[in-house]
């Protein structure tokens, strides 16, 4: 396999995660808005990786397979952060509903690729609006830097939490078929 740009953002994505992680806890008054801009210079890899492979024509299994994962374990990484942080059931419930539905979906997808259907449940351009709201409400959750902001962040993460929930009654509708082939028999 031939390492090329995209490959190297996407792996440069996952060596951030541990860094905005560790930023989280320093006992520094900067280090929530350091721990954003790691977390938003990660989300920037995510889109460049992705547009650079497909302008340059350089699309690799590699590239396909580790894009995804660094993804979820950035958001991941971020929402246990958001909910360790602020320990209440109003941002714990919207976090759960993200992780569980990223599980699923991911699960679906592989299910659905060792039948041959992968492209029944590729990405929808809802997909990338909730990750959208997603990389912006825990920006601001992450940063905290003032009460407008984190409520502001709260929002976009219901709106996060319900595109997550819609995007994945999307996924099942379209595999649906599939998923109930054997209790048609």
């Amino acid at each position: 396999m031939k390492l090329n740009i995209p490959i190297f953002l996407t792996i440069f994505r996952v060596i951030l995660i541990p860094f905005f992680v560790i930023t989280f806890y320093l006992p520094f008054d900067w280090a929530p808005f350091l721990t954003t801009l790691l977390f938003f210079i990660a989300g920037v890899t995510d889109w460049l990786d992705g547009y650079l492979a497909r302008k340059w024509k350089q699309t690799t299994r590699f590239g396909a397979f580790l894009d995804p994962v660094a993804d979820k374990i950035m958001v991941v990484a971020g929402l246990v952060l958001v909910v360790e942080y602020n320990h209440t059931f109003w941002i714990t419930i919207p976090a759960i509903v993200v992780i569980s539905r990223e599980i699923i979906i991911s699960a679906l997808r592989e299910w659905m690729a060792e039948l041959g259907s992968r492209s029944k449940v590729a990405v929808s351009w809802l997909g990338k609006v909730k990750t959208t709201s997603q990389m912006l409400a825990l920006g601001g959750l992450l940063w905290r830097y003032n009460t407008a902001m984190e409520i502001i962040a709260i929002v976009l993460l219901y709106v996060a939490a319900i595109l997550t929930i819609w995007s994945m009654l999307q996924y099942l509708n379209a595999a649906k078929d599939s998923l109930l082939e054997d209790l048609r028999k």
